[in-house]
């Protein structure tokens, strides 16, 4: 194989998707965030509008299994896709365009456990982006107009959302270091640096790929 796959799982606020997007310019490959929607919905026939609306959001029905751990995508192994919920279909939708898109391009993938449905994947590299709280506050405060207590607790409520969703479906725990082969503080290092971390981290993962 000569791809190359880099998923990026992010904090709310810590510049995970401005990292994405110049990480992929940098490697001459395409991004994947939203689009994923639109090509899940294609190919699996969902509406788009419904897989909009339950993107990144665990089945409200199983909130017990995520808190106890004791479920996750797995356990549906003997279940028929017509029975599962519509969250679990938006899922496996997401999950098939994933591994589909990954077989036949290099590319940066945002979010959506990408790292789950790629874990057996050898030419993957996953990041997970992180930072401190002031940092996400000037970021995040650019484009939502709150005072600070307001927007913490905004940011806040975003991450406990994508940890539901991680943790639920992949049965890994989101943000855990132990879940990515990278993990970087980019208020540490600002969004260029980081950039420049993950390529080079790729490049001695990866020395016989042209990166």
């Amino acid at each position: 194989m000569d791809q190359i796959t880099i998923t990026i799982g992010r904090e709310f606020g810590s510049g995970g998707k401005e990292i994405s997007l110049k990480l992929a310019e940098r490697l001459g490959v395409r991004c994947y965030d939203n689009e994923l929607l639109t090509i899940a919905a294609q190919e699996s026939g969902l509406c788009e509008e419904v897989i909009k609306e339950s993107d990144e959001k665990p089945a409200r029905s199983f909130f017990h299994a995520i808190s106890t751990n004791s479920y996750h995508m797995t356990n549906y192994s003997m279940t028929t896709f017509s029975e599962l919920p519509l969250n679990h279909k938006v899922f496996l939708a997401q999950f098939d365009t994933i591994r589909a898109i990954a077989e036949k391009e290099s590319c940066v993938i945002v979010g959506r456990c990408a790292d789950y449905a790629l874990a057996d994947n050898p030419n993957c590299m996953s990041v997970f982006v992180h930072a401190d709280m002031d940092f996400r506050l000037s970021r995040v405060r650019r484009d939502i107009d709150m005072d600070d207590v307001r927007l913490k607790d905004y940011i806040m409520k975003a991450d406990k959302k994508r940890a539901n969703y991680y943790n639920y479906y992949s049965g890994k725990k989101w943000a855990d270091s132990r879940s990515y082969d990278l993990c970087l503080d980019s208020s540490k290092l600002g969004i260029e640096k980081s950039v420049d971390l993950i390529i080079a981290y790729a490049r001695t993962r990866f020395p016989e790929l042209n990166i």
